[in-house]
């Protein structure tokens, strides 16, 4: 490890782990053990291939990864969100797709179905996909109206025991591997907010197809489209929580969903950090490696100080 005039490392620790039970620390060296061998080497060719590291996504499975915070009597890790935004850091160190698709669902999708779903929702839409054989999504956004719940055009019609919902909803993320996604509709519009509602919708399902993959600039392990429903019928049952919480039930998605975009954010600027160190440590001026120049040194800990 690099370090600086004073001997201090010049990568990221977290040194506040070492006042936490041990069992944080374990689950830290675990993700990050695990994002040195599976991810770090395959990360850039995940990026430039568009490739879903689908391999990788079912060991984070069998790790807990997938569904940390989802209790263990329904497939899940049992832990809590700080378990999560620790184990979201290391892996979005390794691979920034892996933590996008880890993300979203464990939060944007796993989350709302465990808060309001009824037991037979959790048994066919939570436990399955707890083990990283199929990953859901959230369908929230569209695209007249960004991420604003309350103006949803996507309308969801009661007809014969069926919702029917016509609509589209843009920047999808997981949008070509998910098995099952969060769509947020207007069933009411005299009501505004309060006449929008939350449905699960499996994939495949008649009615619903997908855009076309947007070449993103990066994270592009993780695919982003539209999903566009056409008379896409879909049972009663399918209903997440009751008619008209589907504000509600967004909101509150998207609150515990932040924890983990910014975790993303944090192992993302860690591994920058660790890249150009390792770069400065390799070039040489002056007769020296650059990162013994002090004005390298000044930038490097301010870069430390602010990660």
């Amino acid at each position: 490890m690099c370090k600086g005039q004073h001997g201090l490392p010049f990568t990221r620790e977290i040194a506040s782990l070492a006042s936490l039970p041990e069992t944080y620390q374990m689950l830290q060296k675990t993700c990050r053990d695990f994002a040195d061998v599976e991810l770090k080497p395959i990360a850039e060719k995940i990026d430039k291939n568009h490739l879903f590291p689908k391999e990788q996504i079912k060991k984070m499975g069998e790790l807990g990864l997938m569904a940390v915070d989802v209790p263990e009597n329904l497939g899940g890790a049992g832990l809590d969100y700080l378990a999560y935004a620790i184990a979201m850091e290391e892996i979005s160190r390794g691979c920034a797709s892996a933590g996008v698709i880890m993300s979203v669902n464990n939060s944007l999708y796993l989350g709302p179905i465990l808060k309001f779903g009824t037991d037979e929702q959790k048994k066919n839409f939570i436990t399955p996909f707890t083990t990283g054989d199929r990953v859901g999504c959230f369908a929230l956004s569209e695209p007249g109206n960004g991420s604003d719940a309350g103006a949803a055009s996507t309308t969801a019609v009661e007809k014969d025991n069926e919702y029917v919902l016509n609509g589209t909803k843009a920047w999808i993320t997981n949008g070509y591997e998910s098995e099952a996604t969060v769509v947020f509709a207007t069933t009411d519009k005299s009501k505004k907010h309060k006449g929008i509602s939350a449905f699960i919708v499996p994939k495949p399902t008649k009615g619903l197809s997908l855009g076309k993959k947007e070449d993103k600039l990066g994270i592009r392990g993780s695919s982003t489209c539209n999903l566009i429903f056409e008379d896409c019928k879909i049972p009663k049952e399918s209903l997440l929580g009751e008619p008209g919480m589907g504000f509600k039930i967004a909101m509150m998605t998207l609150d515990a969903g932040r924890i983990g975009i910014a975790s993303q954010a944090l192992g993302i600027a860690q591994s920058s950090l660790e890249c150009a160190v390792d770069y400065a440590s390799k070039r040489n001026a002056f007769g020296k490696s650059i990162l013994k120049l002090q004005a390298i040194q000044t930038r490097y800990q301010f870069c430390i100080i602010n990660v």
